[in-house]
């Protein structure tokens, strides 16, 4: 006798969202923010620095965005909430006046092989290889590069912005670093 075995799948956060916005099932946006609470919790703690704030934020999120999001033109729900979560902790620590702890910027990290190019002595002569090897990148690093060092958007912002994954910004961003100094220094070994 042969049986079929039926297997379920979890359906994905675009499913969920379309079905939030079809039916308005509250238990869309449950099964949704479960999924990123580690993310949230994270976030909170990186902005709170203390566990207690951190939890009651990501508990206040939930209260907060559960009747909101609906509102929302959401593309990528992961990036959405990451914002959402960072925006709220932000909030918290203005509204008690405390500092908003330093961190050590990605961005800055990130520039390092870039900018390393234009601190030497030749930065002037370096200058226009940049620019011509800038134009020279796949579109969606070309795009990325310019977005992170020139217009200094986080991963998660450039993410929004264009519609594609976090990760794959991040890919970008690495590839079009790498393909930046190979250019770069071909052009002015010339």
């Amino acid at each position: 006798m042969f049986f079929a075995q039926t297997h379920t799948r979890e359906p994905d956060d675009d499913e969920l969202l379309r079905r939030l916005r079809q039916t308005g099932q509250d238990s869309c946006f449950g099964t949704l923010y479960s999924r990123y609470i580690p993310l949230l919790y994270g976030v909170c703690l990186k902005y709170l620095q203390r566990q207690d704030l951190a939890e009651d934020a990501v508990m206040a999120l939930f209260e907060e965005l559960q009747p909101k999001i609906a509102r929302y033109e959401i593309r990528e729900f992961r990036t959405w909430i990451y914002s959402a979560a960072k925006n709220h902790c932000l909030q918290q620590l203005r509204k008690t006046k405390r500092e908003i702890p330093h961190e050590p910027d990605a961005r800055f990290m990130e520039s390092a092989g870039i900018t390393h190019l234009l601190d030497e002595p030749e930065a002037v002569s370096r200058n226009e290889p940049l620019k011509a090897c800038l134009e020279e990148l796949p579109e969606p690093q070309r795009i990325s590069i310019r977005h992170f060092f020139f217009e200094e958007m986080s991963y998660a912002d450039i993410a929004e912005a264009t519609g594609w994954h976090l990760k794959s910004v991040k890919s970008y961003i690495q590839n079009g670093k790498r393909n930046l100094k190979i250019c770069i220094e071909k052009r002015t070994e010339r």
